[in-house]
């Protein structure tokens, strides 16, 4: 096979590229968390069909399972300040729960030295003092790790602020906007989006339709703010992020498929770790499942688990844009794009909504 042929058969990062105007970036929450458009793409038939979220009980069936991420965000933006006086943050990204220390992405980043220590400023509310935090080292990818003083590590509310995406420059007012209304498990460092449009009524009206919900973990982390720069899907090396599958989920999964229910993941983050126990399961090891997972869905991926998404409009060029593709096909994730973009629907985290069934 030449080289060229060769790269036919690859997936070119240009193919899930999209233009989008920037005033479709939702800058803030809307006032209602349900009060977001709903676009619905059949995977089967390729039809779209323009809906509201509040009409997500009529798409969902009796018998199908609901899974959600119940990660919370953490306070993970902290403001630094240089023995030099020169200002920087930190962006917390995991802790290592053996050692203590965080991964963090820094800036600078090129001038955080390896043994350095900065201060770690408190927040404008509060009476806390500031703190410190210190540099181990930085990775070739420009990671850092750094330990936190015991004040900052316990009091991370006093310290952080919330970590809202680079393309969000509004200010968010209430920083629950940002979290789900069912997040329990703190540790990640971006919202699992999917989830931001149900609320505690959304949530009851589902149940009394006999829709199962369960709960699974993942801790959002790099891959989030890191967009694939590779030309080629495979070039790029995705980050692991920490995940949990419980045996209650596991067998909500088993009665699904036994009732003929679908197995709908909310979000992305809901998806992959579905798909990581998914995996293991159809290696043999059907055992619930605690740690690291560094799954990639591409299109060609064969899906163990997951049968329909709820899922919001994402960046172009990004992993999680392969991933819906890998669900539905590129072709159709594009037309809906291209349809979403004509229709004028929000986009990214605070934007509206997509069910791909």
């Amino acid at each position: 096979m030449t080289p060229e042929r060769a790269d036919e058969n690859r997936l070119h990062m240009a193919d899930f590229d999209y233009d989008l105007p920037e005033d479709l970036i939702a800058q803030v929450p809307l006032a209602e968390r349900t009060a977001s458009r709903l676009l619905v793409l059949n995977r089967a038939t390729g039809s779209i069909t323009h809906s509201h979220f509040t009409d997500l009980p009529n798409w969902i069936r009796p018998n199908d399972l609901l899974v959600f991420n119940d990660s919370r965000v953490i306070p993970a933006r902290l403001r630094i300040r240089r023995e030099s006086g020169g200002r920087g943050e930190l962006l917390l990204l995991s802790r290592d729960q053996a050692s203590g220390s965080w991964v963090a992405l820094g800036r600078p980043a090129k001038r955080l030295r390896q043994g350095e220590t900065v201060v770690v400023e408190a927040g404008d509310w509060g009476e806390s003092t500031d703190g410190s935090a210190l540099i181990l080292g930085r990775d070739d990818s420009g990671l850092i790790q750094v330990v936190l003083d015991q004040d900052v590590e316990q009091r991370l509310d006093d310290f952080g602020s919330v970590p809202l995406p680079p393309y969000i420059t509004e200010e968010l007012h209430d920083p629950e906007r940002y979290q789900t209304v069912y997040g329990r498990d703190s540790g990640s460092a971006a919202a699992p989006t999917a989830g931001l449009h149900f609320s505690p009524a959304m949530l009851e009206q589902l149940r009394r339709a006999g829709v199962v919900e369960r709960f699974v973990t993942l801790h959002v982390g790099l891959d989030t703010f890191r967009p694939v720069t590779a030309d080629y899907a495979d070039e790029h090396a995705i980050h692991t992020e920490w995940c949990s599958v419980s045996q209650d989920v596991i067998d909500a999964i088993a009665a699904c498929k036994t009732a003929g229910g679908r197995v709908v993941a909310v979000g992305t983050t809901s998806a992959r770790t579905l798909e990581t126990y998914g995996q293991r399961a159809a290696n043999g090891n059907a055992d619930p499942y605690q740690g690291p997972t560094g799954i990639y869905i591409t299109p060609g991926y064969r899906w163990t688990v997951v049968d329909a998404m709820i899922t919001n409009f994402h960046l172009p060029r990004s992993t999680l844009m392969l991933m819906v593709s890998a669900l539905a096909g590129r072709q159709a994730i594009m037309r809906a794009y291209r349809e979403a973009i004509a229709e004028r629907y929000r986009f990214f985290s605070f934007g509206d909504s997509m069910l791909i069934i």
